[in-house]
């Protein structure tokens, strides 16, 4: 993962520079109003930079040099929010189904069973999204983005709204996750506990500038 990329927003400077951890964990780390979802949301499409260039598993995403610019969907980026996001008209296993069906067969390479058996969520298919803890809401949502058989998987401060023993929870699911299907992850966070536990790459970014780089291993 290679990312250069510059945006002016009002009086905000965003304008970063930084390499993921190959394979891994790179985690966007640094106190809130840093542009850390800026560049999570840029990454993923769904914001366009100024200038720069977005280069994930070889793949080039952005590159304002040449004009290029692939739509979200072609991006292949699994997202999971804050908020999970589910649809409340879906149980979970037709929750889960959604992000797999947006992938041909052939690009598949994450299997529904073996999601389901990796977060556990065998007894909840055929519940709602209202039916659900705060931590089986995320883990159902983290696999809905794996089984889109993503280039990177992004999560945006994924468990901001839960207490400590629902993180406690869910946080080996995440770590287990990129070790099980090698799936880059980029994650962001102001949780320093978090960023010890999941990431391999620490990038600290702060107003709007990567202030460090840290590498933690694995």
């Amino acid at each position: 993962m290679e990312i250069r990329i510059c945006r002016k927003q009002g009086a905000f400077l965003l304008d970063v520079d930084f390499q993921g951890a190959p394979g891994g964990v790179t985690a966007l780390f640094g106190p809130s109003g840093a542009g850390k979802t800026t560049v999570a949301n840029m990454v993923a499409g769904l914001i366009r930079p100024d200038s720069g260039r977005i280069v994930v598993n070889g793949h080039c995403f952005f590159d304002s040099g040449t004009g290029l610019d692939l739509p979200p969907e072609k991006r292949r980026v699994g997202y999971v929010f804050q908020d999970g996001r589910l649809f409340p008209h879906l149980c979970v296993r037709d929750n889960l189904l959604y992000g797999m069906r947006l992938v041909p067969v052939g690009e598949r390479f994450i299997d529904f069973n073996g999601v389901v058996e990796l977060l556990g969520v065998g007894h909840l298919l055929k519940r709602r999204p209202e039916g659900l803890s705060g931590g089986e809401g995320q883990r159902v949502a983290l696999g809905r983005a794996l089984l889109r058989s993503p280039a990177l998987l992004i999560m945006d401060e994924p468990l901001a709204s839960l207490d400590a023993a629902r993180k406690a929870e869910i946080l080996p699911f995440f770590r287990r996750v990129n070790e099980q299907f090698r799936v880059p992850v980029l994650y962001v966070s102001h949780d320093e506990a978090e960023i010890r536990v999941l990431a391999h790459r620490v990038v600290y970014v702060e107003e709007g500038r990567v202030a460090s780089c840290l590498d933690l291993g694995g």
